[in-house]
Order: C-alpha cells, then sequence, then structure tokens
C-alpha cells in the first residue's frame, strides 16, 4: 500500500487526494503519538512492577490508581478457551476496577511471582498453585502504562516449561 501515491490511493477509495493525505498525516500521527515516549530504566521498571505487586497482593484500589498511568490500557488473551476481556480497557479507573473485581474473585489461592517474559517485567499469577495468567506490563514515566494478561492455555504451556527449567 505504501507503494501508492495520493492519486492512486484517493481514486482507489472515491476521496480526493487532499483528503487522503490529511488522512495519511492523522494516521501517522495517531501511530507516533501510541509509541514508548521513552525506554523505562530498570530501576524504574523494578520499582512499578514491586509497586503493581503490593496493590494487586493487597487489594488495594487506591494503590493500583496510584501506579496506573492515567491511560493505561489492558488487554488480554484467553484463547477462546479461558475467560478474557474482548476488547481494550483504558484509563486507570476502568483498568483498576478491572483488576479489583479479579483478585476479589480469586482471593487468599492466588500468588503473584515477579519473571521476566520475552524481556519485559510481568508477573506469574497462580491459583491454587497451578498457572493462572501470565501479566506482562509496560513501564513509562515510571508508571504502568500497558498491561497485556495471557490466560491461553496454550500459550501458557510454553511459559510453565520455560519457568520449571530455570528453576
Amino acid at each position: 500500500m505504501f507503494d501508492f501515491g495520493y492519486d492512486e490511493v484517493a481514486e482507489a477509495v472515491d476521496k480526493s487526494p487532499a483528503t487522503v493525505r490529511q488522512i495519511a498525516h492523522r494516521a501517522r500521527a495517531h501511530v507516533a503519538s501510541r509509541r514508548p515516549r521513552d525506554v523505562a530504566s530498570p530501576a524504574e521498571t523494578r520499582s512499578a512492577l514491586e509497586a503493581f505487586q503490593r496493590a494487586v497482593e493487597a487489594g488495594d484500589p487506591q494503590s493500583l490508581l496510584d501506579i496506573l498511568a492515567p491511560s493505561v490500557v489492558a488487554l488480554s488473551d484467553g484463547g477462546g478457551i479461558r475467560q478474557a476481556v474482548r476488547g481494550p480497557i483504558v484509563g486507570a479507573d476502568r483498568v483498576a476496577r478491572l483488576l479489583a473485581a479479579r483478585w476479589n474473585i480469586v482471593g487468599a489461592e492466588t500468588s503473584v511471582e515477579p519473571v521476566q517474559v520475552d524481556g519485559s517485567p510481568a508477573l506469574i499469577v497462580r491459583r491454587g498453585g497451578e498457572l493462572d495468567s501470565i501479566v506482562a506490563m509496560r513501564v513509562e514515566d515510571g508508571l504502568v502504562s500497558g498491561l497485556y494478561f495471557v490466560r491461553d492455555p496454550e500459550k501458557l504451556s510454553h511459559i510453565e516449561r520455560e519457568t520449571a527449567s530455570t528453576r
């Protein structure tokens, strides 16, 4: 698609070349705005992960709000087998409510362990001693700006084998 000129794209989508240029400009700006601003230092990442873990373990909604970026985005993947949210959850309030509800349901049987997954900070969540999910996170400016919950049993089986071999 990027090999085509504005005139060709405009003709294909029945828009004017000026409109196509404006749409392309807005799309580029949107993509640029979603890129992480700066890579968090290892110390900053570790601090955010620890604060997030403490908030989750305590079930404290205010502590969750304190560590979540205002525009945090949470995604989940249940592989069509396990329960997962259907689309992105955006905003600290909404994500904190999701997390509070999720951890209130699982209760005292839940343990949370910090790990690295694909070079990113994450938590292994075990329920009743069994692997329940992996929560990978992105940290920007000292706050958690992205959460990705992996609950798909197929994907989790790879994590279980990797963590067992490194213990």
